[in-house]
C-alpha cells in the first residue's frame, strides 16, 4: 500500500506543476470551464450489477473496486509499470476512489485548458503570419532588417517574456520595473528580517550552549561529590539508627518515671519550695527521734533482761511507730490530693 501512495504521488505532481505556470487569465477562464463542466460520472469505469434490487451497498462497493483497478492498470500501464500489490479493504477501496474522481476531475480540466491553448496557438499562428505578411509588404521582414535590429527586437521580446508582459511598449517595461521594484524591496525586508531572526537564533543558540557547559561542569562536579556524600549519608544513617534506639530508650524510660511518678501521687503542683519544706521537717523529726534511737542503743549495753529489754523494746516500737505514724500524716498533708 505504500509504494501504490508513493506511485500515485509521483502521478499527481504534475498537474499542480503545470497549473502554477498559467497565468491570471487562464486560471479564470480555467475555474469557469471546470464549473461550466459536468462532474464526473461516477459510474465511468464501472460495472453494471444484475439487477437494482439485489445491488446495495455490495454491488457499490464492487463496482468502486472494479473501477479503481481499471484506473490503476491504465494509469500504471503508461507508466511502464505494474500494479502494486496491495489490500482491498473498505478503506483501502474509499481512499483510491477518491483519488480516482479527483484525477478525472483533473483530466478534465487539463483537457480543457489544452484545447484553450491549442485554439490561442492557432491563433497566434494566425495573427503572427498575417503580421509577418503585412511587413514583408511593407519591407520591414526580418531579411531585409539588419541584424542588429533584429538581434535587439529578439531582445526586447525575451525580456518582455521574462517580465511576463503582452508587449514591448515603454510604459508595461515601467510597470514591470516598478513591480520588479517593490518585489525586491519586499524581499530586501524579508531578508533582512530573516537576518535579525538569525541573528536573535544565534544568540540563543550561544546562550543554550553557555548554559549546556555549565550544566555539564555542575554534573560532573555533583559525580565527584557523589562519593564522599554517600559515605556521609552513611555515616548518619547509621547515626540515625542509634538515635532511634536512643530515643525508644529513653521513650521507655519516661513512660517508666511517669508510672513511677503516678504511683506515688506526684502531680505537678509539688515544687522545690514544697519539697524543701518537707525536707526541712524530715530534719526536724529526725532529730526529734534521734534521742529515741540513742536511748534504744544504750540498752543494748545493759545485762540482757528478757523482761526488762522486751518491754523497753515495745516501748521504743511504739513510740517509733508513732513518729513514722506523724511523719507520714505530715507527708500526706503536704502533697495536695
Amino acid at each position: 500500500m505504500v509504494e501504490l501512495q508513493e506511485a500515485l504521488k509521483e502521478k499527481a505532481v504534475s498537474l499542480p506543476q503545470m497549473n502554477q505556470r498559467f497565468d491570471s487569465k487562464m486560471n479564470d477562464k480555467m475555474s469557469v470551464s471546470i464549473g461550466d463542466a459536468d462532474p464526473p460520472s461516477p459510474t465511468q469505469y464501472s460495472t453494471p450489477c444484475e439487477s437494482p434490487e439485489s445491488g446495495g451497498a455490495a454491488c457499490l462497493s464492487d463496482a468502486r473496486t472494479a473501477q479503481v483497478k481499471i484506473w490503476l492498470v491504465s494509469q500504471f500501464h503508461d507508466a511502464g509499470k505494474h500494479v502494486p500489490d496491495f489490500d482491498d479493504t473498505p478503506q483501502t477501496i474509499s481512499y483510491l476512489h477518491n483519488i480516482v474522481n479527483q484525477s478525472h476531475a483533473q483530466t478534465k480540466a487539463a483537457t480543457i485548458l489544452s484545447n484553450d491553448f491549442r485554439q490561442k496557438s492557432a491563433e497566434y499562428r494566425s495573427q503572427a503570419a498575417r503580421m509577418r505578411e503585412v511587413l514583408e509588404k511593407m519591407g520591414l521582414s526580418t531579411e531585409r532588417l539588419p541584424s542588429k535590429l533584429v538581434a535587439s527586437a529578439n531582445i526586447l521580446a525575451n525580456v518582455a517574456n521574462l517580465l511576463d508582459i503582452r508587449d514591448t511598449e515603454l510604459s508595461s517595461f515601467v510597470v514591470a520595473a516598478f513591480d520588479l521594484s517593490q518585489r525586491k524591496a519586499e524581499v530586501g525586508e524579508k531578508k533582512a528580517q530573516a537576518k535579525q531572526e538569525s541573528r536573535q537564533l544565534l544568540d540563543f543558540t550561544r546562550k543554550a550552549l553557555a548554559r549546556l557547559t555549565y550544566l555539564k561542569r555542575t554534573l560532573a562536579q555533583l559525580e565527584n561529590d557523589t562519593a564522599p556524600s554517600e559515605s556521609e549519608m552513611a555515616h548518619w544513617r547509621s547515626n540515625m539508627v542509634i538515635l532511634d534506639k536512643k530515643g525508644t530508650q529513653y521513650l521507655q524510660e519516661y513512660s517508666n518515671y511517669k508510672k513511677m511518678l503516678d504511683r506515688l501521687s506526684y502531680s505537678p503542683e509539688i515544687r522545690h519550695g514544697v519539697l524543701a519544706e518537707m525536707a526541712d521537717h524530715r530534719r526536724v523529726l529526725q532529730k526529734e527521734t534521734k534521742p529515741i534511737l540513742e536511748s534504744l542503743r544504750s540498752y543494748h549495753d545493759l545485762p540482757p533482761d528478757k523482761a526488762l529489754a522486751a518491754l523497753a523494746v515495745e516501748e521504743k516500737k511504739m513510740k517509733f511507730a508513732a513518729a513514722e505514724k506523724h511523719l507520714e500524716e505530715v507527708l500526706q498533708s503536704a502533697i495536695p490530693e
